[in-house]
């Protein structure tokens, strides 16, 4: 039967891996992959050769200045260009890939790009303009992004198409949370699962929301080489801005010495 079994496949499916069973697939996790890409093929699209996309990473390089021929001081300089793509067998871990295979992760904007890398109020990111050397097909799984899955947690379980609407919107959501440095590996197994998924399959990449900007959008390429730089320059942080919701109910500690509530 080609429909997934639960508006929640992908929470059980990413549970179970990082918790119960993550190098042996289950008769259940067989079949939730099998649906994965049945259905993604109605999500497949075409990045034309020559497209160009956005790659930033923190820090920089150094070059030397000279005055009539005389070094004076070293100045900031981009990142080289082997610093702005993945080096083989050294990639760190990421969403759509594990310890030591690359992938590379570009964005259609270079605010985007910038943005996804989290800089610091004043640091400094060398940001690179990349160009697409042949047509490409990617999975598209932003679609149904700013759709809230979570809706039918207290009712009865929806329709197959419903239900395969959820569970898109859950995989591209787990795709576009930002990756920090108290995240457990564990973390990112189901979507490099998927990732992997999609790579033997054929595909070329993925593409997923970005978190960080309205119109923004990430790209990963399964393969680094299908994506020449083409210039790199390098841009200062200025301005941050942080605005905050609740997500979860606050817990209380029964204390009679406690006397203002906190708001």
């Amino acid at each position: 039967m080609n429909e997934f079994k639960s508006w929640n496949s992908y929470g059980h499916f990413a549970r179970r891996v990082r918790r119960e069973a993550r190098f042996i697939r289950t008769v259940e996790d067989k079949d939730f992959l099998r649906q994965v890409l049945s259905t993604s093929k109605q999500r497949i699209f075409k990045i034309p050769e020559a497209c160009g996309l956005w790659r930033a990473q923190l820090g920089h390089d150094w070059r030397p200045c000279y005055v009539g021929g005389e070094y004076i001081t070293d100045d900031y300089a981009p990142h080289p260009p082997e610093r702005m793509k993945p080096i083989q067998g050294r990639a760190t871990e990421g969403r759509a890939n594990p310890k030591g295979i690359p992938v590379l992760y570009l964005s259609n904007e270079r605010k985007t790009a910038m943005s996804e890398v989290r800089p610091w109020m004043g640091s400094l990111v060398s940001c690179a303009h990349f160009e697409i050397i042949r047509p490409l097909r990617i999975v598209d799984l932003s679609v149904h992004h700013q759709d809230n899955a979570v809706s039918y947690l207290f009712g009865p379980e929806p329709d197959v198409i419903a239900r395969e609407k959820a569970v898109w919107t859950q995989i591209d959501q787990a795709f576009s949370e930002p990756m920090t440095s108290a995240d457990d590996v564990a973390d990112y197994v189901p979507t490099q699962v998927i990732a992997e998924l999609f790579k033997v399959e054929g595909y070329d990449g993925i593409a997923y929301k970005s978190t960080f900007e309205e119109n923004g959008y990430n790209i990963a390429l399964f393969n680094p080489d299908d994506a020449k730089l083409t210039c790199c320059s390098l841009y200062r942080a200025k301005s941050l801005e942080f605005s905050f919701e609740e997500v979860d109910d606050p817990y209380w500690i029964k204390d009679d010495n406690i006397r203002d509530v906190p708001e």
